[in-house]
């Protein structure tokens, strides 16, 4: 996630994420584009859990999400605010901090009345382009492409992406589109 981020003394931080997504149904592809364009790899693919919370329905009501990940660099706790679209790219206020116990982290939530309402999982493979970050995203209902940072639209033309064709559904959103049209599908967007 790409944000204009102030400077922290601790590990929590606020940030506006800005994001294009896109179905890519050539990561292969894709990787050979972005070496042609002399992008650095940042991380090879990888594996994410995705816990996602809600009260009452009121998040999701409001489009907003409360998440604990577990990915190869540890435990995250990020609350997403409700989206807004600035010329087709996802803008939302976030704010992040790297947690030390995620089991912990989510007795706490259980404790305060929250309950994991969805699972997501997906494998994720970073990039850097310029200031932006290209993750090629491998999911249980297909591969993503996405693009975060101030000049997204830039890189994602530069990949032949029209930007008017952006996906603006979260991946929550996606999986629950999906289900409609595959109810035999898991509650979850989890691979089997």
């Amino acid at each position: 996630m790409s944000r204009d981020e102030p400077e922290s003394a601790n590990q929590q931080r606020e940030t506006v994420e800005r994001e294009l997504k896109f179905p890519c149904d050539n990561l292969e592809g894709m990787r050979e584009r972005l070496l042609s364009f002399e992008a650095e790899r940042l991380a090879a693919g990888g594996a994410e859990e995705n816990l996602v919370y809600d009260r009452e329905g009121q998040l999701l009501e409001n489009r907003e999400i409360l998440r604990l990940r577990r990915d190869r660099s540890g435990w995250s706790l990020t609350f997403k605010g409700a989206p807004a679209f600035e010329d087709g790219v996802k803008v939302r206020s976030e704010r992040e901090t790297k947690v030390e116990n995620g089991d912990e982290v989510h007795a706490i939530l259980v404790g305060l009345g929250y309950a994991v309402v969805r699972r997501y999982e997906k494998k994720r493979e970073e990039w850097q382009l310029g200031g932006v970050k290209v993750a090629l995203d491998h999911t249980p209902i297909g591969d993503f492409i996405e693009f975060e940072g101030s000049g997204a639209t830039k890189v994602a033309r530069r990949c032949e992406f029209d930007v008017e064709q952006a996906e603006l559904r979260t991946y929550l959103e996606l999986y629950e589109d999906y289900r409609r049209e595959h109810p035999e599908a898991p509650p979850d967007m989890v691979f089997s």
